[in-house]
């Protein structure tokens, strides 16, 4: 099992999940944070400190944000993408993207 960061955290990018992981497996891109499922020792410990409700198990993951398991692993691995265990401020505009759905197009693959 691992855990899954989705589409929820797209455009707000709140780090307070990475301060408690103990194995340091989130990584930052410009919008957007994933975990690596081959670093995550499957704790939980992130789930209740995420704003944005964001943070699943990977058995846990609802029907439409399945396909955030194969992006999570892909760009915990993009060269651009960097770990991240200090909290930073969420971005500028994270308030208005909170409860927006279906942020996937949002998604900027690109390094940090």
């Amino acid at each position: 099992m691992t855990f899954v960061v989705t589409d929820a955290c797209i455009q707000c990018k709140y780090t307070d999940c990475v301060t408690v992981c103990p194995v340091d497996c989130f990584y930052e891109g410009p919008n957007f944070l994933v975990i690596d499922p081959e670093a995550c020792v499957d704790c939980g410990i992130c789930i209740p400190e995420c704003p944005a409700e964001a943070i699943f198990a990977d058995v846990d993951l609802p029907p439409d944000q399945q396909h955030f398991l194969q992006i999570n692993a892909d760009l915990a691995k993009h060269p651009a993408w960097t770990m991240i265990n200090v909290q930073k401020d969420p971005l500028p505009d994270h308030a208005q993207w909170l409860t927006v759905k279906g942020k996937l197009g949002q998604l900027d693959r690109h390094g940090a």
